[in-house]
């Protein structure tokens, strides 16, 4: 199931539009996620090529709309939530909408190895949790992200 979900993220409404970015970010937004059972017959390559087809017909779709400017897809996994999450947006990929630090480029089976390897989705280790305020480690947390390159100029 979860492979045809993430493929058919490809064929939901696609909103592109700099000037409502908090419409896109909710617009195109996907939560995925699976079972237990799912989750350890699948591998990190299976996902990593659905996301990789999904993210090459959103191209396409993006190009057949004649916008020029700047479009990224992109794969995270969401560790508090147990999932996996996608969206499309109209920021430069170093702009993404995240409120800590973005670790781009992350190749895509990591982050799938990442998500299939959670031994407790949606559960995070009191150790795991974001520092306070004061605490300096807060500084080496990072949201570990894919992105692909939709549009015409980046």
């Amino acid at each position: 199931m979860l492979l045809r979900w993430i493929r058919e993220v490809a064929d939901e409404p696609l909103l592109i539009d700099p000037a409502a970015r908090n419409l896109e970010d909710r617009e195109n937004t996907w939560s995925l996620s699976t079972s237990d059972e799912e989750r350890g017959s699948l591998s990190a390559h299976e996902i990593a090529a659905a996301f990789e087809e999904c993210a090459s017909i959103l191209r396409e779709r993006v190009l057949s709309l004649g916008y020029d400017g700047p479009v990224t897809f992109y794969v995270w996994h969401d560790r508090q939530a147990g999932q996996l999450r996608c969206s499309t947006t109209s920021r430069p990929s170093d702009e993404l909408p995240f409120g800590a630090r973005v670790e781009l480029d992350v190749p895509l089976a990591a982050i799938a190895e990442e998500f299939l390897n959670d031994e407790s989705p949606g559960l995070v280790p009191w150790n795991c949790l974001r520092p306070g305020p004061d605490d300096h480690a807060a500084e080496t947390l990072a949201v570990r992200v894919w992105t692909a390159d939709l549009g015409k100029t980046q």
